[in-house]
Parts: structure tokens; sequence; C-alpha cells
């Protein structure tokens, strides 16, 4: 049976002579891949995004704070609330790119952890 070397050629068994047909032998099945990180990664980004439009969607409609107020109170605790939505809400954006800058760099070390020199 003939053996590849490093380079990928075929070579003649030892002791056969010159000029005999090469055979190349079939090396074992090259692992699948597996994409843990992929998945664990879009999690993330579903969970984010979920908690993103759920923070947002939260902020609609009156207030319960707000019921019994009329005319500048009643604008003024909406407004309030509004601005309370979006601060929440912006802080649940700079965690998730926070989020994902950490996870950005912890692949790109597995990366160059796993490389073969």
């Amino acid at each position: 049976m003939a053996r590849l070397p490093s380079n990928g050629r075929p070579v003649s068994p030892p002791g056969s002579p010159p000029g005999s047909p090469q055979q190349v032998q079939p090396g074992p099945a090259p692992k699948k891949r597996r994409r843990v990180f992929l998945w664990v990664f879009l999690a993330v980004q579903i969970l984010f995004l979920i908690w993103v439009v759920s923070g947002a969607a939260s902020g609609s409609g009156a207030p319960a704070e707000c019921r019994g107020r009329t005319g500048d109170d009643l604008a003024l605790c909406e407004d309030a609330s509004d601005v309370g939505t979006a601060i929440g809400v912006g802080l649940a954006i700079a965690l998730w790119a926070a989020a994902d800058l950490i996870l950005g760099i912890t692949w790109f070390v597995f990366r160059l952890a796993g490389r073969r020199t």
C-alpha cells in the first residue's frame, strides 16, 4: 500500500519496482466540525433582542403610576416614563454590545489557540 507524504503525492511501497502502479490508501474520514460557539452566539443575540423588544414595548401606553393625573401632571408623568424606558433600552443595548465584544474577543483567542503550526 502506498502512503501519502506531507506533499500529498502517492508514493510506491518500499521494495516495489520503479514504474509500478501507485495506490492511495484512504485515510480516516475528517471529523465534522462542531459549531458550538456559533449556536451560543446566536442564542445570546436572540436573548438580547427579546430583552430590548420587550423593554421597549413595556413603555407603551399609560403607566399605572399616571392614573388619576390630568393636564401638565399627566404629560410630565408620561414623559418621565418614556425617558425611563429609553434609558433602560439604551442600557440593554450597551450590555448587548459589551457582550458581543467579549464573545468576539473570546472567539478570536480560541481560534488563535486552536491553530496548528
